[in-house]
């Protein structure tokens, strides 16, 4: 809660808004800062894209750039985080795109691999990560990781 309302005090003290766009975390993100009393005046809205077929037809992320990159990538997380941006009243953008487990490791992407994003108009910053534990923990990393990068994208 701290670290959300946090990052409702810098975007509000930016005039900024937020929009997420989210795959492994499924609205984890969107949740925890809707949390916040009052984030209607600094969040503008979410994506839950955990198909491949969302993120094309809501994000506008291409999918040649998905069958080479692979979903789980830091490329495809700058897609989203651009496409959430195009598609809302933000001036901010997250994503998060990974594997939470306990399956879907594939050869270089153990179960933990998450990639975030991190989009205004002026540029897009991305990171890839591997986080230990069980889906749960994963995922709730993945929500503090992105808050946390977001915080220090903004300032």
């Amino acid at each position: 809660m701290d670290l959300a309302t946090r990052v409702g005090h810098a975007l509000q003290a930016s005039e900024r808004m937020l929009c997420t766009a989210e795959s492994c975390t499924g609205g984890g993100v969107a949740q925890a800062v809707t949390e916040i009393a009052g984030s209607s005046a600094w969040f503008d809205c979410g994506f839950v894209t955990y198909s491949n077929v969302s993120k094309i037809e809501m994000l506008n992320v291409s999918n040649a750039l998905i069958a080479q990159m692979g979903v789980v990538s830091e490329e495809v997380a700058g897609a989203m985080a651009e496409g959430a941006l195009a598609n809302s009243n933000a001036d901010v953008a997250l994503s998060t795109t990974g594997i939470a487990g306990p399956t879907g490791a594939v050869p270089g992407k153990p179960v933990g691999t998450v990639c975030f994003a991190w989009s205004s108009a002026e540029r897009t910053h991305t990171e890839r990560l591997v986080f230990q534990g069980d889906r749960a923990a994963v995922r709730e990393q993945t929500v503090i990781h992105a808050l946390q990068g977001l915080l220090r994208f903004i300032e």
